[in-house]
């Protein structure tokens, strides 16, 4: 584990365990050595009795590394940056020390003036949105603090009318906040402490303008907190911009992958993908296992797939309502659905208990993601599997993988794995073989024996002094018993003009001349008048 300055050079000397020192600022408590940090206990960081009994009735006692680190430095006001794997408990991190610092506020009334928003906290995706309020709302249930949560894909209208009525706490995606500060439904000028959870992903998604927007609107003095779990120097030069001397924590190598995740990649033909997955969720008899597709459409064709050959699957994406994606997770968690195909719109936020496994159907784009993909299993120091299928155009995808992650995945093979359109092929090839042999045969006899008759009528003709004479040749360009269609003479005529005109023509120019058609002033009244 790592506590350090960002600001400050790193010693050769130092402790990775102490604390970098700050000038003119308050001293951050030490770090929680790995080794002692099951002896610390959720009773020891000093938290209200109501937010004890929210953990108590969980049956959480001791916190995590992150957890041990981070909430002594929140709650003594600092700035941070948190890194640490998916499923290490950073929500609790920055949520059980957030709601300490708010108890002093806490209050029963029902004005909406006496619950103004006082800690925001930013996300990326709809379902970490969802996530972290209900872990938030988990952690307050004893207090009077009031918290909750808004996202795209929903009518804004229930949203509406629970921020006016007065919130303390916000989780929000940037997308939508945006849209309840146009509306004016919620004002950010009381927040004190500010919360970028999963900051790369938001990136990554193009929300950096909507993230300036909403710290522009923000009171300058406030504490603000970043946690992730991957820190790229894109993500740094965010942080340098409004975090105010911040403490990075790190309590695993930056970038790492969990150590009981059991990592193997499958090197297939791009055709042969589909097959290899499903081959894999039979082979080892998975029940609950996360697919990751680069595409929208990738996800919803293999889901579409995997269900006609019985597997019951679901996909979820970002062309999904709202409604039809927690359907789907739900349907997942409850074991309705034993696969679950998502983009990378998944890959943060699901807090699935005890997933065995994850399968990368594609490899992603960006390394990053691998490692947030993976995390969904192994979390909380559990183990897990984490298979990849991938064809020779994902050579570099690989090796950017393995590079960011600084290990090299194992190669595994597919033991009993036939591609179905190999299997196709060969038969193929079998009955061609078969089958020619058995033609040759047929049509051997069938020629040998017209041969046979025309030899024995040549023979017989030749005997008999037959008058129609020797047979035929085949005509040229037809093969042996080809027919030709017979044509009516009448096409082989040569053109012959009439000799003399119709009848008809004759009567047309006979017939008497019909009168001119009287002008319409004439009918009138105005043609000329008699002479007299």
């Amino acid at each position: 584990m790592q506590l350090k300055n960002m600001s400050d050079s790193p010693s050769n000397n130092a402790n990775p365990n102490d604390v970098a020192a700050v000038p003119n600022a308050v001293p951050a408590a030490p770090a929680v050595p790995a080794a002692e940090a099951p002896t610390v206990r959720f009773a020891d960081f000093g938290l209200a009795p109501e937010i004890l009994r929210a953990l108590t009735d969980q049956g959480y006692v001791h916190p995590t590394p992150i957890q041990a680190q981070a909430i002594p430095v929140v709650l003594e006001g600092r700035d941070v940056m948190g890194a640490a794997q998916t499923g290490t408990g950073k929500t609790a991190g920055f949520s059980l020390p957030i709601l300490q610092l708010l108890m002093p506020h806490a209050n029963a009334s029902m004005s909406p003036a006496r619950h103004p928003v006082r800690a925001l906290v930013l996300v990326p995706t709809r379902e970490l949105a969802v996530q972290v309020a209900d872990n938030v709302k988990a952690y307050a249930r004893h207090t009077p603090l009031r918290a909750t949560v808004v996202f795209g894909g929903m009518d804004m209208k229930p949203q509406t009318e629970i921020l006016r009525r007065g919130v303390e706490i916000v989780i929000a995606t940037p997308g939508r906040l945006l849209d309840h500060i146009e509306q004016k439904n919620v004002s950010l000028g009381q927040v004190q402490m500010l919360v970028m959870d999963e900051a790369d992903r938001m990136l990554d998604m193009g929300f950096l303008p909507d993230l300036q927007r909403i710290i522009n609107l923000l009171p300058k003095q406030r504490q603000n907190l970043m946690f992730s779990a991957t820190f790229s120097p894109e993500i740094k030069k965010l942080a340098n911009t409004f975090l105010n001397n911040p403490l990075t924590i790190e309590v695993a190598r930056s970038n790492a992958t969990a150590e009981k995740v059991t990592q193997i990649v499958y090197k297939v033909d791009e055709d042969a993908k589909r097959d290899v997955v499903e081959h894999l969720i039979r082979s080892r008899d998975m029940k609950q296992v996360i697919i990751f597709s680069n595409t929208k459409i990738g996800a919803s064709r293999l889901s579409t797939h995997l269900e006609k050959r019985g597997v019951k699957a679901s996909a979820i994406h970002g062309d999904k309502t709202q409604q039809e994606r927690m359907a789907a997770l739900d349907a997942f968690k409850n074991g309705t659905v034993e696969v679950l195909v998502a983009t990378d719109v998944a890959a943060r936020g699901l807090d699935i208990s005890d997933l065995p496994a994850v399968i990368n159907y594609d490899l992603p784009y960006n390394a990053e993601d691998y490692v947030h993909r993976i995390g969904r299993t192994g979390r909380a120091g559990a183990s897990g599997d984490a298979l990849s299928v991938y064809s020779d155009k994902d050579e570099r995808l690989l090796a950017d993988i393995e590079k960011l992650i600084k290990q090299t995945i194992t190669r595994g093979t597919l033991e009993g794995f036939v591609a179905p359109g190999s299997r196709g092929r060969e038969a193929g090839r079998e009955g061609g073989r078969e089958g020619g042999r058995d033609f040759g045969a047929r049509e051997g006899g069938r020629d040998g024996g017209r041969d046979s008759s025309r030899d024995a009528g040549a023979r017989d003709g030749a005997r008999r002094g037959d008058e129609r004479g020797p047979a035929r040749a085949p005509r040229s360009g037809l093969g042996p018993g080809a027919r030709r269609e017979k044509i009516d003479p009448w096409f082989l005529k040569p053109y012959e003009p009439a000799s003399s005109p119709r009848k008809d023509m004759d009567a047309v120019s006979n017939a008497p001349a019909k009168p001119a058609k009287q002008k319409l002033a004439f009918l009138l009244g105005g043609g000329p008048k008699p002479q007299a």
